[in-house]
């Protein structure tokens, strides 16, 4: 099996190196990678010629323009990586027989509620962000593509630069933290992400009916407050140096901390549909947290 894998740098495409090596020949891009193969999504008419290129069975695609208050101010190149550049991916991986794997997220959805949003659910994005990756999706499906998209929230990976990562040395400089309580979701792993997608492309070309779109996310829920409380718990009885007591971490609203981009209030993602079509457990947040944690503390 020959893999077209995008975005190879990013949090995802970091892991998917790893995961992917085992189905067969990866070749890894990111928007700049040398040599005359292009995976620089702010110009999508380029990635056909490299999808031509390469001429694999499979394009995983981790790119994506996810700074999400940046791309209210920046809509077109937001929809030029979220949105044009999946559907040349899907337009090209539709002519030549293969198969895409995509990401999507929690933001296309309104956050309404307090019910899981299925994969069924009546979409409604608040922002430029969920607006060009509900896009992205609708033109992957448009093109008649085999494909899976993997819609997923809060992903997080030891490698580059990440909330728990941001909460524990804030820990470490103040006495007090303000911390967002009303937002509620699971924290995911980059691994976990790139360990199903390879598990999914092992099923699915065995059972190629199983392509569609999928909600991935760790078991479980909570608030930023509660990711962060836990994040600092960890590492205080990991014997590290944290400054902030236990009850001077305070829960917010998203109103203390206003921001360009609306974001959902409730992102829980149902994941009964990936469980049972792939007979997987998905772990708990905090195991995974947990685990990067470790990675990270040393």
């Amino acid at each position: 099996m020959k893999i077209l894998l995008l975005g190879k740098n990013g949090q995802v495409g970091w892991e998917l190196q790893r995961s992917l090596s085992l189905l067969g020949d990866v070749v890894a891009l990111d928007f700049d990678s040398p040599g005359p193969l292009s995976a620089d999504f702010s110009r999508p008419d380029s990635l056909a010629d490299t999808v031509r290129a390469v001429a694999p069975d499979v394009i995983v695609n981790a790119a994506a323009h996810t700074a999400v208050d940046k791309a209210e101010s920046e809509p077109e190149l937001a929809r030029e990586i979220n949105a044009r550049a999946p559907g040349i991916l899907a337009r090209e991986a539709q002519a030549r027989g293969a198969w895409l794997v995509h990401y999507s997220t929690d933001y296309i959805f309104d956050g309404s509620g307090r019910a899981p949003w299925t994969e069924d659910s009546a979409t409604g994005p608040l922002s430029v962000y969920g607006r060009t990756k509900l896009e992205g999706e609708q033109l992957i499906r448009a093109s008649g593509c085999r494909h899976v998209i993997f819609r997923t929230s809060w992903v997080y990976g030891a490698r580059g630069g990440n909330f728990a990562k941001t909460m524990l040395r804030l820990a470490q400089e103040r006495d007090r933290l303000t911390v967002i309580d009303d937002q509620v979701g699971a924290p995911t792993g980059a691994d976990m992400l790139a360990d199903l997608t390879a598990l999914a492309l092992r099923e699915t070309q065995k059972r190629p009916d199983i392509g569609g779109t999928y909600h991935a996310v760790a078991s479980g829920e909570t608030s930023w407050h509660g990711y962060a409380s836990h994040v600092i718990e960890f590492a205080r009885r990991a014997g590290r140096p944290i400054k902030v007591a236990v009850d001077a971490i305070e829960p917010v609203a998203t109103s203390a901390f206003p921001t360009s981009a609306k974001r959902p209030h409730n992102s829980r993602l149902a994941t009964t549909k990936l469980q049972t079509t792939f007979g997987v457990t998905l772990p708990t947040w905090q195991s995974g947290v947990e685990r990067m944690l470790q990675e990270v503390l040393g």
